[in-house]
């Protein structure tokens, strides 16, 4: 397996994800192709380069830097937020050079696919849809580290289009950082973030937004302690983020909330009738596979959690 390299990288949204990839790929991995940061504004990407996160600036809505910027691009990573993708695609289109590899870091798959194929057309063979699993409480890009990949999932969903050796160049970049890469269908990826990252960000948000429409809600927080701190940690994650994700992925999301609330249907029932058996056995059962889970490894900061 080639180690990997590149000339120039590209990345759109130079926050957490991507600023802590372009950190990995110099300070852990050594090497020294160019980053260019690509912002809404030059101004909204002058603090990467104060940092030294990337070494040219470009602002998005200018013709003749964002073709600059593209100009022999080895790859192109889209940090947004998912509803930003495909516009974003359909943006870069006529500047992207026929060589160039484009990612995303999007928490959801098949919304950013099909937004791809309507943006990129017959040149959807370019687009190789990514998600990596990390993120921390803070974010932008003075949040960014080049550890935060190490050990961590990075998802792939290959298209059909994509050519093995283009997907085999994404996976390579993210192992560079120290990640750990998977492959699955953007259906497949869909159904499991539903599951294990979205429900328990809609969750949190919920308690929350729960206790402050109560009238003593004020008293509730001044005695909210280690519990709902954990619980409710990943409440601090973006409006904006979260907000895409809920409704790029409403399908999976509905059907997991509805089985979560035949499972508290369930619960509620056994507190009712002082079943103290059935939450017993229910609280043993989720002990033990939390447990278990913990022994894998797997605590580690929450993955598309809190800031993209």
């Amino acid at each position: 397996m080639a180690a990997f390299s590149f000339n120039k990288l590209v990345i759109f949204g130079v926050g957490l994800i991507g600023g802590s990839l372009a950190r990995a790929l110099r300070e852990r991995a050594g090497l020294a192709g160019r980053v260019v940061g690509v912002g809404r504004s030059v101004r909204s990407v002058e603090r990467a380069l104060e940092l030294g996160v990337i070494d040219e600036a470009a602002a998005l809505g200018d013709d003749i830097a964002l073709a600059q910027a593209l100009q022999c691009a080895d790859i192109v990573l889209i940090a947004a937020p998912v509803a930003q993708t495909g516009p974003l695609l359909a943006r870069i289109a006529p500047f992207l050079d026929a060589r160039t590899i484009v990612t995303d870091a999007g928490s959801t798959k098949s919304d950013v696919v099909e937004s791809a194929r309507q943006a990129l057309g017959a040149r959807i063979e370019q687009f190789v849809p990514g998600h990596p699993i990390a993120g921390r409480e803070s974010s932008g890009v003075d949040a960014a580290l080049p550890e935060l990949y190490v050990d961590r999932n990075v998802v792939l969903c290959p298209m059909p289009e994509n050519a093995p050796d283009n997907v085999e160049r994404i996976a390579s970049m993210w192992r560079a950082t120290g990640a750990c890469v998977r492959e699955m269908s953007e259906t497949q990826h869909d159904r499991v973030f539903a599951s294990v990252s979205h429900l328990p960000h809609v969750l949190s948000f919920a308690l929350v937004d729960q206790i402050l429409a109560t009238p003593d809600a004020e008293l509730k927080f001044s005695f909210a302690a280690g519990g709902f701190r954990d619980f409710t940690r990943i409440a601090a994650s973006s409006p904006e983020m979260w907000r895409d994700i809920c409704l790029a992925n409403r399908a999976a999301l509905l059907a997991e909330l509805d089985d979560y609330t035949a499972v508290l249907a369930r619960f509620r029932a056994a507190i009712d009738a002082s079943d103290g058996a059935a939450l017993e056995a229910a609280f043993a059962r989720s002990r033990v596979a939390r447990k278990e889970w913990q022994e894998r490894g797997g605590i580690k900061p929450s993955g598309d959690a809190v800031a993209k």
